[in-house]
């Protein structure tokens, strides 16, 4: 399933089981299962003992140069298409893969899977006082899958043919083909004000807060500083069971920082209340002193069973140091893992051993019967190592440690006709050199320890970090030799696998084939994936195609966390039960102020 914000591709879906889709009139349910009745009145991982009021000050790294989250160019203030946006249906965070109404209060789904119809709630208004009408998301449906917005858009609703309005408040959303998926897929559509942007332009690139329906509208910002949102009063979905007892804060406020060495110095003095922390070494070092001791700011990890997906660092083909296999494998036995877990990263990772870690999903052993099934057809088209090999990562806990890996590298690479000349391998002009682009310098001490055993092997690699807004321009158009990227998998791989493997986006900018994959076997199983009729048959095709991707060897698997490792000054209450699958910035907006 697709992630709501195209820039980080991160609001976590959840499990389900493909079977029947179920029209149900207050939600939308894979497994024809929905955990909450038509009456409910809130979803069990919020509070009853919230209330609203006080304030919350964030902080995000880089700038922003736009309102609008739904375009290519530029950066768009954090947080702004959650806060601000709403769509059709919202996900629950604690149970198999479901949606229920939001903007839409009737879902039905046709008979013959090529259409669901929403029934609007008539009390639904945007930030303006205007109502959300048919028309709205029409436009809405229509913009989505125009050139106007990121490419990610119009390839994930490619199969949304077009819309009917049958009245003010019900619309109908025809398919092109029949697809398990659509139906909620549509559930997710934003939903815009066609008055808003047909009076200021929809790519108009001022900084015009945008009017929306949700819960926060933008109050006040400066770019490059600050970007403050504030609750609405009049919000008209404030008592409705999927918002009830959450966004509890009057505002909340996003500080810039350009370092997030600097940002974490910023915290610990009260700069700004609450922080992920992504990096070992802040967590287990640098987030410490007396308010931690005595219990000012805490330090929590929340558990969670997100589907960890892949992160890695990533060799662009289009690029000829990369275009050769033998290269891509031997580059990835360079990479030291046991080491950087233990000396910079304070053994707290486990390393990811496949596409999508941390889940049932993931491939282990030898292909099954059912994997087999999948797979030997496209026997010629596939490395050999699918079939008889485990998906284990390069390892140096055996005795020779790195030396034995850089040793095999070196003659895989000498067996491929690589030669060294000057210091650098060398063969048919091309040159084993490449660079790779950071956005964070926290990677500048992995890359140290990387790029020297590259040197020993004979490749030479450099490493430099870029302005945030210039490395999503170089990653948006491909302009890159190697990068370090997150490929954000849920419990429900489907369409967007299209948009991260398949042959027709690697030559799209915009999207996230940022390897550049051109092979008619991935093709073929992501299509395994996108109509498996079965969760088993899911289950299977993703474990193919996990296998399939993994031997391409088109990236070096990094590592991943199974909780949130959250601090947070000592000022907020906590909801006691957690959700399950969930992004931290939607559990922390169940949060209020003591």
């Amino acid at each position: 399933m697709f992630y709501k914000s195209a820039a980080l591709l991160i609001v976590t879906l959840v499990f389900f089981a493909h079977a029947t889709v179920a029209p149900a009139a207050h939600g939308l349910a894979i497994d024809d299962r929905l955990k909450y009745p038509a009456d409910f009145e809130k979803f069990d991982y919020v509070s009853e003992q919230a209330e609203k009021g006080g304030d919350i000050t964030l902080h995000a790294i880089g700038s922003f140069d736009k309102m609008n989250p739904f375009t290519l160019k530029g950066s768009a203030p954090e947080s702004l298409q959650r806060f601000v946006f709403e769509t059709l249906t919202e996900s629950s965070l604690d149970e198999p893969f479901a949606q229920y109404g939001l903007l839409a209060k009737d879902i039905k789904v046709a008979a013959d899977g090529l259409s669901v119809t929403f029934v609007l709630d008539e009390r639904a208004r945007f930030s303006d006082g205007s109502e959300v009408t048919s028309e709205d998301v029409q436009f809405s449906v229509e913009m989505m899958k125009s050139d106007k917005v990121h490419p990610l858009y119009p390839y994930y609703y490619a199969d949304i043919n077009d819309v009917e309005i049958l009245d003010k408040y019900t619309v109908k959303l025809n398919f092109k083909q029949q697809n398990r998926e659509l139906p909620l897929i549509a559930g997710q559509i934003p939903v815009m004000s066609k008055k808003f942007y047909s009076q200021q332009g929809f790519d108009n690139r001022e900084l015009l807060p945008p009017v929306g329906s949700g819960p926060y509208m933008v109050k006040s910002f400066k770019q490059g500083r600050y970007i403050t949102y504030e609750r609405n009063r009049n919000y008209w979905a404030k008592e409705h069971p999927v918002r009830k007892y959450m966004y509890n804060f009057d505002t909340l406020t996003y500080k810039y920082y350009k370092d997030r060495s600097v940002a974490v110095e910023a915290f610990k003095a009260g700069e700004f209340d609450l922080m992920l922390v992504n990096i070992a070494k802040q967590w287990a070092r640098d987030i410490a002193g007396s308010k931690v001791e005595n219990g000012a700011i805490s330090k929590r990890n929340f558990a969670h069973r997100n589907n960890a997906g892949m992160q890695g660092f990533v060799m662009n083909t289009r690029r000829d140091v990369f275009k050769d296999k033998v290269v891509r494998r031997a580059v990835g036995l360079a990479f030291d893992f046991e080491w950087t877990n233990k000396t910079l990263f304070y053994n707290q990772y486990q390393r990811s051993t496949s596409y999508f870690s941390n889940s049932y999903l993931a491939a282990t052993g030898l292909p099954s019967a059912e994997e087999l099934d999948l797979l030997t057809p496209l026997k010629d088209k596939i490395p050999q190592e699918v079939f008889s090999s485990e998906l284990q990562p390069p390892t140096t806990d055996s005795p020779g440690g790195i030396r034995t890996n850089l040793r095999e590298a070196m003659n895989l690479l000498s067996k491929a006709g690589w030669t060294l000349e000057d210091g650098v391998l060398q063969k048919d002009g091309v040159r084993l050199s490449f660079e790779i682009i950071l956005v964070s310098p926290t990677f500048e001490r992995v890359m140290a320890a990387f790029t020297d055993n590259l040197k020993k092997i004979g490749i030479k690699a450099s490493y430099r970090t870029i302005d945030p807004a210039l490395y999503t321009d170089k990653i948006n158009n491909f302009d890159f030799d190697m990068c370090v990227f997150v490929f954000g998998q849920s419990q429900s791989p489907g369409n967007e696998q299209i948009n991260f493997w398949h042959s027709k986006a690697a030559d799209r900018k915009g999207s996230r084939n940022l390897s550049g994959i051109k092979d008619e076997a991935v093709d073929t199983l992501i299509d395994n994936i996108i109509y498996a009729e079965n969760g088993e048959e899911l289950a299977t095709a993703v474990k193919a195609l996990d296998r399939v991707l993994w031997y391409g060897y088109y990236l070096v698997p990094n590592w991943h966390l199974n909780s949130h490792r959250l601090a947070f000054h000592n000022k907020f209450n906590i909801p006691t039960s957690l959700p399950t699958y969930y992004d931290y910035m939607s559990f922390v907006m169940t949060w209020w102020h003591k």
